[in-house]
Parts: structure tokens; sequence; C-alpha cells
């Protein structure tokens, strides 16, 4: 591998990993943030009938992880379009 390939494959894995981080910084923040740190804020208003720092912690940490994974798709692929790095 000369030196250019392994600079781009540097970058490659760069961007790789600061989409990662940046996806569980988010799903951070929904779940510690919403669930357990902003709970008793969101306490004042329902969702389903629970409020919704309980329903954060219990459901809406899970639904934001389903969501992040799809974005992480869609994001990923664009890296890898961006890079030529094929499957």
């Amino acid at each position: 591998m000369d030196e250019n390939e392994a600079e781009r494959a540097r970058a490659y894995w760069r961007a790789n990993l600061r989409l990662v981080g940046s996806l569980l910084a988010i799903w951070f923040a929904c779940s510690f943030g919403a669930g357990i740190v902003l709970r008793e804020w969101l306490d004042q208003w329902r969702i389903g009938g629970y409020p919704l720092g309980f329903w954060f912690a219990q459901q809406g940490s899970i639904y934001i992880f389903l969501v992040l994974i799809f974005a992480y798709v869609v994001l990923a692929r664009r890296i890898d379009r961006k890079f030529g790095v094929e499957d």
C-alpha cells in the first residue's frame, strides 16, 4: 500500500469513526439525558398516557436507536461512495 492509499484509508476510518461517535452521542443524549437527567422536567407532558420522561427511558431511546441504525446505513454508504469503498 503506497502512502496515498494509506492516507485515504486513514481519512475513511476517521470519517467513519466521526459518524459512529456522533450517532452514539445522539443516542446517549436521548437515553441518558431525556430518560434520566431531564426526566422530571419531561414528566410534565404525557405520551400514550405515560409521563414523557418515563416513556423516553422505557421506549423512546429504543426507537431513537432504531432510527440511528437506519441513519448509519444511509450515511455510511455516502462515506463509502466518497472514498470509493465497495462492499
